[in-house]
């Protein structure tokens, strides 16, 4: 705490500050149900996280930290915004439909997709957000919890990049869970699977170490 002539000085507290945004939006969130991924339908935009309870040893830490009904870390974070938002301006009479439905029904299918993951083993919190604070809403969010598959698994949320554009890498995310079937025309991962099971394994023992192996 700042002191001035010995007597302490106490931070003014401000609601619109970042991080008192992101603890609130963050409360938010963690208060909103557990549900399967994908939920049942239901019509908005917002944010949302993804958690992890299965037995795939690379992820144990992450696993342990949720099972149980505990969920208190998630492995990914992400957002889903009105198609009209995409276009510039606020999107203030742009209809929510059903965007982050359909954000988590991708989500699942590259789960599902994947070899060696069991869809049954995650789950979703979500909220439904005014458009303007989406991109904020999401950005707190991964600062708050630095998911794994934000910060080191890059390209969960990836999409096809469509016929003849497949000149880029294949993501991180695809290299460690092979499965979806456009992946596979990238050209080769940056790193090798081992590689990037090291850094994800060395990242979640310094975000969670004091979870047992």
């Amino acid at each position: 705490m700042a002191s001035k002539d010995g007597i302490p000085v106490i931070k003014p507290f401000d609601p619109l500050d970042k991080r008192n945004l992101g603890e609130s939006v963050a409360e938010a969130v963690m208060n909103s149900p557990i549900h399967r991924l994908p939920p049942e339908p239901f019509i908005g935009a917002g944010v949302y996280m993804l958690y992890y309870v299965g037995d795939y040893p690379l992820y144990k830490r992450l696993a342990d930290r949720n099972k149980g009904g505990r969920f208190l870390d998630p492995i990914y974070v992400g957002k889903a915004v009105p198609a009209g938002a995409r276009k510039g301006g606020f999107a203030l009479e742009v209809e929510h439909g059903t965007a982050l439905l359909k954000r988590l029904t991708e989500h699942s299918e590259s789960i599902s997709a994947a070899k060696n993951l069991d869809l049954q083993d995650f789950y979703c919190r979500y909220l439904v957000v005014d458009d303007i604070w989406i991109p904020l809403a999401e950005s707190l969010l991964i600062e708050k919890f630095a998911p794994v598959w934000n910060r080191v698994l890059d390209g969960f949320g990836n999409h096809d990049p469509g016929k003849g554009r497949h000149n880029g890498k294949m993501p991180f995310w695809d290299c460690v869970h092979p499965g979806r079937d456009w992946a596979v025309h990238l050209q080769p991962c940056a790193y090798s699977k081992s590689e990037l099971e090291d850094k994800v394994t060395r990242y979640l023992s310094e975000q969670f170490p004091d979870e047992q192996e």
